[in-house]
């Protein structure tokens, strides 16, 4: 079968995708990514096939924020969730409304796409809507790839069970403004699997899961950060614990330090002071002066090669470096600033044992410092990192859910 994946224009949704296109490649099956012009290098870079669409303004302006990081100081925490039963969510609905607009211009190219290549499957980025109508179009099935928590299931859900008349005259109107234009071109009538997709793909630990009634796919999450040669001192047995503070390659984490109100290079220095070799993979230009004799500062290294020789992880608390630390067995210091769940992951992690959790609001040098010392000398940390690791090894694995999906597709295909 044909199957497409459609993408959110950003490195932290890619990534997610590959082992999976990998899987199915493997199995015999034709895929391509549908994603912006700018995402067409790092597709192939992955060995997959790009199909380059939706170049318009808007998206140009989402495209600004993964290389330049003066614009990540006009993001917000309006998509944070918990996900709780009696949490306020309509602010955060029409949030979750305003970021779909974003690829609503693109409908056309999709719908273009889709003709011409016939996907079986269409396997869409939650926040790219216009995948399920142009899949519609053509027949296709078509599911989401979930990359985080299902914010988007849990605002439906909020959404569709809501009294209209104690609500807010803009949030009983926002989904008819935002797929109206969209479906009256195509003759369509609103189905909430335009939404959510005729079920979802999940890759995400079951015990992280909102609570929400939609058919799930569960599938184990394998990481993928990138390829490219192996530096030595990667490969080479560290004398002392190695540590990487990483913040991620997307959404507002790489604000932490500013947020926190402590300059980069103090943290640094003040963690140098411990027995550790730190590995901080932020560019170079974020850290002025000296630098420790046992720190290592890297714009990049993929976190699937540097993981397996880590004893701690420090991290922002999105969903990708939690599960590639914890498939590596890696205890997680979680320095969240909220975007989509990072304080869920937080809590996930903690109360599972495996990590710690420091409040931006709480940060400062010696705090982190202090809490880094207890992940790396208290043995409990590390025996439920294993334990976490077993609970992800037990998730079913890429090849099992080809076949899956190959069923799946062959009910739904129109």
């Amino acid at each position: 079968m044909r199957v497409l994946f459609t993408i959110f224009p950003a490195t932290a949704h890619l990534h997610p995708i590959v082992p999976l296109a990998w899987a199915l490649q493997n199995e015999g099956h034709e895929v391509r990514v549908a994603a912006h012009p700018s995402m067409a290098d790092a597709i192939a870079r992955t060995g997959l096939t790009a199909i380059p669409f939706g170049d318009n303004e808007m998206v140009r302006h989402i495209v600004e924020f993964n290389s330049n990081p003066d614009k990540l100081d006009t993001l917000n925490d309006r998509l944070v969730l918990r996900c709780e039963p009696d949490e306020p969510w309509h602010d955060a609905w029409l949030a979750l409304i305003g970021a779909f607009t974003s690829y609503t211009p693109a409908l056309d190219e999709l719908v273009e796409v889709c003709r011409q290549w016939r996907p079986d499957l269409v396997l869409w980025d939650p926040l790219c809507v216009p995948a399920s109508i142009a899949a519609r179009t053509c027949g296709a099935a078509h599911a989401r790839f979930l990359w985080g928590q299902d914010n988007v299931g849990w605002l439906w859900e909020r959404f569709a069970e809501r009294e209209p008349d104690t609500c807010p005259p803009m949030v009983n109107g926002s989904l008819d403004w935002l797929m109206a234009p969209m479906l009256e071109r195509h003759g369509m009538e609103f189905e909430p699997e335009l939404l959510l997709g005729q079920w979802t793909v999940d890759p995400r630990p079951d015990s992280w899961r909102v609570p929400v009634d939609l058919e799930y796919v569960p599938v184990r999450w394998v990481p993928y950060n990138g390829g490219g040669a192996v530096e030595d001192w990667v490969s080479t047995p560290p004398e002392r614990p190695r540590v990487v503070l990483t913040l991620g390659v997307g959404g507002r984490g790489r604000l932490l330090f500013s947020e926190a109100g402590h300059p980069l290079p103090d943290v640094v220095r003040e963690l140098a002071t411990l027995d550790i070799e730190l590995v901080v993979t932020l560019p170079a230009s974020s850290f002025d002066g000296d630098v420790p004799d046992n720190v290592r500062i890297v714009d990049y290294v993929p976190l699937n090669q540097l993981l397996p020789s880590c004893s701690a992880i420090i991290h922002h608390g999105g969903d990708g470096t939690a599960l590639a630390a914890g498939t590596f067995e890696v205890p997680q210091l979680v320095t969240s600033v909220p975007f989509w769940a990072e304080e869920n992951v937080g809590r996930h992690l903690t109360d599972q044992g495996v990590g710690l959790v420091v409040n931006p609001a709480g940060l400062t040098a010696g705090v982190l410092r202090e809490q880094l010392s207890r992940l790396l000398e208290e043995p409990q940390f590390a025996k439920s990192a294993v334990a976490f690791h077993e609970e992800l090894r037990r998730r079913r694995g890429l090849h099992e859910v080809v076949p899956v999906l190959e069923e799946l597709t062959a009910r739904h295909r129109r």
